[in-house]
């Protein structure tokens, strides 16, 4: 009989247990569902040459691996290939990406399994750009020069979306594509055209965009674009791959509460590519939460 009891009495305790951790599992469902079944890991895909995606990666790989999550930075060649992995899931987030215009053909074949986060800049811009002695002010001055600038446009990668803009928008309309070739390779490759130009005191014509740390580094001026060619201005987005939203709600929130304006992440940028530099990019993105104590302190509101 006693021993009956004592049965009794432990599976009452185990039921009890039971529900105890029941009612703790539906307390703490606001966690993110990957982070509660065991997978912490969160991969940010950059274009590396392209520094708004390279200083905000650094940035949010800080913030996220002090809260306890693995994060991984995935340099890829060029856009193209890298929206097809956020499509795909390859990639769990694209911390700076253009998709209003710039990437807006990315966006048409690939945004049905795409997450926009939010916005974290306003006021991102294409544009073209010359050394500030060359005695030129818009794109329009462009035609029956091309002599001056050797026949060449300066550009990035073949499958920016500035490359695109260039070739089917801006030579077309501006009369440019008879004279003119566009040049394209890599960031790299352009700004080490454009520094070697400016360093000889020679004329130079390069495809830019702002806000990009280039454009107070070297002696430049932007065209006017009277024609609106390069499009209009446009914000700067976290994308995620389908579904991140919801294996990752807080880390989605956090993102979607980043706002910067043209001094916070000027400096950011400036402190990861020019003050610190390659290899130093933690210590970089440290360094500027230190002085934007109130960029941090949103991210968590």
């Amino acid at each position: 009989m006693t021993r009956t009891w004592s049965k009794r009495r432990v599976g009452s305790a185990l039921v009890a247990l039971a529900s105890i951790a029941m009612v703790a599992t539906g307390c703490g469902s606001s966690s993110d569902s990957a982070s509660a079944a065991g997978d912490k890991s969160i991969t940010l895909g950059i274009i590396p040459s392209w520094t708004d995606g390279l200083s905000t990666a650094y940035l949010w790989k800080d913030v996220l691996e002090k809260k306890g999550y693995n994060v991984d930075i995935k340099e890829i060649s060029d856009a193209a290939p890298l929206y097809a992995g956020l499509a795909k899931g390859d990639v769990d987030v694209y911390p700076s990406a253009w998709p209003e215009v710039t990437h807006k053909s990315y966006m048409d074949r690939y945004g049905d399994n795409i997450e926009d986060l939010g916005t974290y800049y306003d006021g991102a811009k294409l544009t073209f750009a010359v050394p500030e002695y060359t005695d030129i002010d818009s794109i329009a001055d462009l035609p029956g020069k091309a002599d001056q600038f050797d026949g060449k446009i300066i550009g990035i990668e073949p499958g920016a979306g500035l490359t695109k803009t260039t070739k089917e928008q801006v030579m077309p309309q501006y009369g440019l594509t008879d004279d003119y070739s566009l040049v394209t390779s890599s960031t790299t490759a352009m700004l080490a055209q454009l520094k070697k130009a400016t360093d000889s005191h020679q004329d130079i014509v390069v495809t830019l965009w702002k806000p990009f740390w280039a454009n107070n580094a070297f002696p430049v001026k932007t065209l006017d674009d009277p024609k609106g060619a390069l499009g209009e201005a446009e914000g700067l987005h976290e994308l995620g791959r389908k579904g991140f939203s919801d294996d990752f709600p807080k880390v989605a929130a956090m993102m979607g509460r980043l706002k910067l304006d043209d001094a916070q992440y000027g400096s950011l940028e400036d402190l990861v590519v020019n003050k610190y530099g390659k290899g130093k990019e933690e210590q970089a993105v440290q360094a500027w939460e230190k002085d934007h104590q109130d960029v941090m302190d949103s991210l968590e509101s």
